[in-house]
């Protein structure tokens, strides 16, 4: 595994050079990126599915959005420290409710504010279950991690691309003219982990499309989207390229963790981790928190409360009769709110109330 990373971090380096060398229209300036980044104070958070949602389709439906559970989770990160939490939107959802969609969001950016949490929110994702439908989403495989996540867009609309973005750049356009001057909105994850599922290189022409949709919006705040073991070179380099602040995804031990803090670093721009913690794989809270504190490094792991999307499961693994992990994968909580692990929480607020 080391070796392989080491050899995936020379090529994102000889693959794309100086991150210099193309400068899409609009694209911040180092200073511009690093002038909102020492503004922030340490970034650190979770990516946010509450409890009741197995996906972003349920999470945001008008049907099951609950506003009361998502109030009393963000307050428990409230208490640990947290200040932002990495959110999933659903083009799905805004088809076919764009005005409650937006309603939804505005209430959840306030409840958001309420408990000094600044969010962030992901467009697209090439993740998991490749079909979809709007309305009620099926109950979890026991035991399976992830076993309702829905790739966004379906993979089946991606075929006819005239109409796919004609559909998909009304709905990024109308979300980020909405809040393009929030203060309470951290920033845009344009795609998550594009090319993944198969999709390889065909995913980087719609990458290409999000950063472009959300710049023609003219948000202020940064844009970007994670590095991470991707099929092609050609998406590290789309997304070093069009990034204001470099993000990434690494479930590594610290020794792994820290090769691709060096190798980022060169970019010359702000550091965020937008998915780690993955503790059978020794990337734990306790060896990989204070690193990132140490080295400026913005932390967001997956995920924050144990529910309907079992990401406390391990990856291709399955419990069938749904009984817990003797170790835990992700998430930080039980949904009680009560810690998987003491020891984990006192680290957290430990790192948190230094920033």
């Amino acid at each position: 595994m080391k070796t392989k990373y080491f050899l995936y971090a020379a090529l994102v380096l000889l693959s794309c050079g100086c991150a210099k060398k193309i400068e899409p229209s609009q694209k911040w300036t180092e200073a511009q990126a690093w002038d909102w980044y020492n503004h922030q104070g340490w970034i650190t958070g979770c990516n946010f599915t509450p409890k009741y949602a197995i996906n972003q389709i349920e999470m945001w439906h008008k049907d099951t959005y609950n506003r009361d559970e998502i109030d009393k989770e963000l307050a428990w990160a409230e208490e640990l420290g947290f200040n932002t939490m990495r959110v999933f939107l659903s083009s799905l959802v805004w088809e076919n409710d764009p005005d409650g969609f937006k309603q939804r969001l505005d209430d959840f950016l306030d409840i958001s504010d309420e408990h000094g949490i600044h969010p962030f929110f992901v467009f697209f994702d090439d993740c998991w279950n490749p079909e979809s439908s709007y309305g009620p989403q099926p109950e979890p495989v026991p035991g399976k991690h992830n076993s309702g996540w829905i790739q966004d867009p379906p993979a089946s609309s991606r075929a006819d691309t005239v109409a796919l973005y004609a559909k998909l750049e009304p709905y990024v356009k109308d979300i980020c003219g909405r809040y393009r001057n929030d203060k309470r909105v951290l920033m845009w994850d344009v795609y998550n982990e594009p090319g993944s599922q198969g999709h390889g290189a065909e995913s980087v022409p719609l990458l290409k499309k999000a950063f472009q949709w959300v710049r023609e919006a003219g948000v202020s705040q940064p844009l970007t989207s994670g590095i991470y073991y991707s099929p092609t070179k050609e998406i590290d380099r789309c997304q070093l390229e069009n990034s204001d602040v470099v993000s990434f995804h690494c479930y590594e031990e610290p020794e792994v963790q820290m090769l691709m803090l060096d190798t980022l670093s060169r970019y010359g721009r702000p550091l965020i981790c937008t998915e780690w913690l993955a503790r059978p794989l020794n990337s734990t809270i306790q060896n990989t928190f204070p690193l990132f504190f140490e080295n400026k490094v913005g932390a967001v792991n997956w995920g924050f409360v144990s529910g309907k999307t079992n990401t406390i499961y391990t990856w291709g693994q399955i419990i069938e009769d749904g009984s817990e992990p003797e170790v835990w994968l992700h998430d930080i909580l039980r949904s009680d709110g009560t810690p998987y692990s003491e020891e984990e929480v006192s680290v957290l607020k430990e790192y948190n109330h230094r920033r």
